[in-house]
């Protein structure tokens, strides 16, 4: 634990109430003082914190609300942070970046959303295969507009191919529901390490090798620095008439100008984003207005059933943290 004083975890003040029973259950006797984080001051000494998703809230990493803002500056300052949980499934944000390379322990969330994600991502799949975005805008103008007078007609998904990059709990998942849908599935992951019985793996390096079979390129990886900027115009220019891209990752894995200059020029035929290489999306961005786009706020992983399964990865952690055992999700 601690020497000479009771074990300090950050929280933020809709957190500390929620779980100081479990806490305590955790950490079975041993004392312990939850730091609250609105109440506490630069350099307040804490050794572990848990970074929620109230503390984030509507934040990017481009623009930071000032609790969350505060918070992150609690982090940077506590002189003796040890460890860090956070509720999202990356930690590409900057702090985390920084605590790492200070050799405080990070862990993510990874897994706790990843069905949400991967239904979301093949909500767009099927969206856009299915023309919804034609069929709402028909709709806002009420006009009376059937597929049958489409040309060329929505294709079957079935014996479509799906390049799925990123083989965490989201890729599988969205491997798992494109296969119930009858699509082949690609995996793209770190190394060629085959993903599973049966599915065909490649590399990073090598997904240009498969884009020209990519009848949806499906963006579900990590951002780390193989893969920012790995779908350029190089890569779309690869695909296959008639393919549509997915991301669900993070917009930095996309070189967002070269996707746009693809979607108005038909050589990507659609594109459902949830993440953009600035978020908030800025308003001059010619995503929000596109025919062949769907885009929404980075929402894809967003459900009630998200913080309690966040709660649980943390109390497991500190389980740990209290064995002496190697936490899980830690980053690099």
């Amino acid at each position: 634990m601690t020497a000479g004083g009771p074990l300090r975890i950050l929280l933020s003040a809709l957190a500390a109430p929620r779980l100081r029973e479990q806490i305590a259950a955790t950490l079975n006797g041993a004392a312990f003082e939850l730091v609250i984080a609105h109440q506490a001051a630069a350099g307040a000494d804490v050794q572990i914190a848990f970074n929620t998703r109230d503390v984030t809230g509507t934040s990017t990493k481009h623009q930071l609300q000032p609790g969350t803002a505060h918070f992150h500056e609690l982090l940077r300052s506590a002189p003796g942070l040890r460890w860090v949980q956070t509720h999202s499934a990356g930690a590409d944000r900057p702090v985390f970046q920084e605590l790492a390379q200070r050799g405080v322990a990070v862990t993510t969330s990874s897994g706790a959303n990843a069905a949400v994600v991967a239904q979301t991502a093949v909500a767009g799949v099927l969206a856009l295969a299915r023309r919804f975005p034609q069929l709402l805008a028909a709709q806002r103008e009420r006009r009376w507009a059937p597929l049958i007078d489409v040309r060329p007609a929505p294709r079957d998904l079935g014996g479509q191919t799906a390049v799925i990059v990123g083989w965490g709990p989201v890729g599988r998942k969205i491997a798992a529901m494109l296969s119930a849908a009858e699509l082949r599935c690609i995996a793209v992951r770190r190394t060629a390490v085959p993903a599973a019985d049966g599915v065909e793996t490649v590399g990073y390096d090598d997904l240009p090798s498969v884009l020209a079979r990519a009848d949806w390129l499906v963006l579900a990886c990590p951002l780390v620095p193989r893969t920012r900027g790995l779908v350029d115009a190089a890569a779309l220019a690869l695909l296959p008439a008639g393919a549509h891209v997915v991301n669900v990752a993070r917009g930095e894995v996309v070189v967002e100008r070269d996707l746009i200059a693809a979607l108005r020029s038909g050589a990507v035929a659609g594109a459902y984003l949830d993440v953009f290489e600035h978020e908030p999306l800025q308003q001059e961005s010619p995503l929000w207005t596109m025919d062949n786009v769907i885009a929404t706020p980075h929402s894809a992983g967003h459900s009630d059933g998200n913080a309690p399964r966040v709660d649980a990865m943390f109390l497991a952690n500190l389980a740990r943290w209290v064995r002496g055992e190697p936490l899980a999700n830690r980053v690099g």
